[in-house]
């Protein structure tokens, strides 16, 4: 096989690979966050959000694309429920900087633990020789993503 048909071999079976597994584990975090932690879909992006940086609610509107009042509302409910908590900026009254109160990580870190057990049991089903040979693609299909 020639690396052109390897690569367009590749391309295949990225697109039959990919989506598909992509899907599946948005559904169980979904479904975690849902069912497990009565999280909406827009409080668990928030709170996910919040976790990796963004802490206004300018920039969680800008960073989902969604306007700043169904922000607001969603960091209202969080902000209830002992989620989030809010701060004073001393600099911009109007800036309320947002974080993960303890029970908010709690509660992400229990959603990410439901996921983590769920993709362990799907790859318990492998036999070493392919779970050897799934690292060593994850390995490249990183590389094949990162590197310039």
């Amino acid at each position: 096989m020639t690396k052109q048909e390897q690569i367009e071999q590749a391309v295949e079976k990225f697109w039959e690979t990919i989506p598909p597994a992509w899907h599946a584990t948005r559904a169980v975090v979904r479904g975690a966050a849902a069912e497990k932690f009565h999280l909406t879909e827009e409080q668990f992006q928030v709170l996910r959000r919040i976790r990796r940086g963004s802490a206004s609610v300018s920039a969680l509107a800008e960073a989902s694309q969604t306007s700043r009042s169904a922000v607001s509302k969603a960091v209202e409910a969080l902000v209830r429920r002992g989620l989030v908590s809010r701060s004073q900026n001393p600099d911009d009254r109007r800036n309320l900087p947002l974080a993960l109160t303890d029970e908010g990580q709690r509660v992400m870190a229990g959603v990410y633990d439901e996921t983590e057990q769920w993709l362990s049991a799907r790859f318990t089903r492998l036999t070493a020789e392919e779970t050897e040979s799934l690292l060593l693609g994850m390995e490249s299909l990183r590389k094949a993503f990162t590197t310039p």
